[in-house]
């Protein structure tokens, strides 16, 4: 088994006889089993017996079922309880609501409560404008998502959307402090979904949507951009395309090749996809080709909807025809946000000297990066467990402190490039290379690079009703 993971671990509970050697046959047989061994505790001793907690890793849930199932066929060993660790986590939910101010003594909820919170209701129903001082307002993002496209699992539903954007908020509060809350709506009708996020509006800073299937989140990031006046932000556009954009521009360092020059092959033309082409188009980029399953998106070809022609006529300037791997030769970059299998090591091949590969779809990449190691100068991948990863958390939570800080009415594709060039600034030139064109998650100069960087563009693009200080 390879790329063992903390998201499948669990910790044993077992009962062994109390010999030599016992705990040896234990350990043996989760290595044989292909298990990552981690922490072990003794949880009591008994009279012949020993009860330990065993912690294990696995590379996938039913990996976990073949580890567990080969503790429980050894003699001498009972298997008391199996604890997923990662469903703990989250019993319970992940999030709780905690008070900036103290309530000890009937002053205290005499400021915080009634009578004294009238006289801060009147100010602003004098002055809507200072919700920005006496409200959470100034640090507080709805996370709204109808759980119709959530990770890989497609349309669960809101309910089971809950977990990620319980998550979302946490990565929220953890890397730029703003108070962010999972709403997740049970509609997935566009106007219903436009009208609820208008109707909550007041009592947020901004709106991130999130795992809103395509087409449908085209229109509804348009129409809730038109009618409010606060940033709203589709992560799984916006944040793919700016950390994407990051990525590509010290992967380019790397190799010596200039983004007007290079030729760029994407696979995905669904949410991810349109957005990070727009990016590459803003930034320089001239010879985009988005693939989908039929083969290359161009103009004139039969039964595109209304995004694909859209995207075509800003697209594959020299009308190349073909599948994915075909319109792969001779390209300088892959950017994959589709599917694994979207291409081939035989595609990879065709791509011109010192190619780049940003094999983007999680779990499984589009193609795997150890059937392209020799062929690719700089591969990435969204995985944790490959070098440079792709990920989203680099770019939300400083696109949003940015925005939050100036009071931004809107985030434009100029702050979402100038946030892509501040996060690829964090990793100095002299530091590049093939493994490192992108920051870690937990690099804490992430969040205050782009947020500076998001509030500068905010002032010149005219969207800031504050200064930035």
């Amino acid at each position: 088994m390879s790329h063992l993971s903390a998201s499948f671990s669990a910790t044993i509970r077992v009962r062994l006889v109390d010999a030599p050697g016992s705990f040896a046959r234990l350990a043996q047989a989760i290595g044989d089993a292909g298990g990552s061994l981690g922490a072990i505790d003794l949880v009591r001793v008994e009279r012949d017996q020993k009860v330990r907690d065993v912690t294990v890793a696995a590379a996938d849930e039913e990996h976990l079922h073949q580890i567990v199932a080969a503790a429980r066929a050894l003699d001498g060993v009972e298997v008391l309880h199996v604890s997923d660790r990662t469903f703990l986590m989250h019993l319970g939910g992940k999030l709780e609501v905690h008070s900036k101010v103290p309530l000890k003594t009937r002053d205290d909820l005499s400021m915080a409560y009634t009578p004294g919170v009238a006289r801060i209701c009147r100010a602003i129903a004098d002055s809507p404008e200072a919700a920005w001082n006496l409200t959470i307002k100034q640090n507080t993002v709805a996370v709204v998502s109808d759980g119709t496209a959530v990770l890989g699992l497609g349309d669960i539903g809101p309910e089971a959307a809950m977990p990620v954007m319980e998550g979302k908020a946490v990565l929220f509060k953890e890397f730029s402090g703003i108070d962010a809350w999972p709403i997740c709506l049970a509609t997935t009708d566009v106007d219903e979904i436009v009208q609820t996020v208008k109707a909550i509006a007041p009592g947020f800073g901004g709106i991130n949507l999130e795992d809103i299937s395509a087409p449908r989140c085209f229109e509804v990031e348009r129409r809730l951009r038109e009618e409010l006046d606060i940033p709203v932000f589709h992560d799984d556009q916006h944040g793919t395309a700016i950390v994407t954009l990051a990525a590509l521009v010290n992967a380019l360092k790397v190799v010596g090749k200039r983004i007007e020059d290079v030729k760029i092959v994407i696979t995905g033309v669904g949410a991810a996809g349109v957005a990070t082409t727009n990016v590459l188009l803003h930034a320089g980029a001239l010879n985009v080709i988005g693939c989908d399953r039929h083969g290359a998106v161009l103009r004139g070809r039969p039964a595109l909807d209304a995004v694909k022609e859209a995207y075509a006529e800003r697209t594959n300037p020299a009308g190349e025809r073909g599948t994915a791997d075909e319109v792969l030769a001779g390209a300088d970059v892959f950017i994959g946000l589709s599917a694994p299998g979207a291409v081939s090591a035989a595609g990879v091949r065709r791509m011109a000297p010192d190619a780049i590969v940003f094999a983007m779809a999680n779990p499984t990449p589009e193609v795997t990066p150890e059937e392209i190691q020799d062929l690719a100068a700089v591969i990435a991948t969204g995985r944790s467990d490959y070098p440079n990863q792709i990920n989203n958390v680099l770019a939300f939570p400083g696109v949003f402190r940015g925005a939050l800080d100036v009071r931004a009415t809107a985030i434009t594709e100029g702050m979402n490039v100038a946030a892509s060039h501040a996060l690829a600034t964090v990793i100095a030139d002299a530091e590049l290379g093939p493994e490192y064109i992108i920051p870690s998650v937990f690099n804490r100069d992430v969040t205050p690079a782009v947020a500076a960087a998001v509030a500068e563009a905010a002032q010149r693009g005219g969207v800031a009703r504050k200064p930035q200080s």
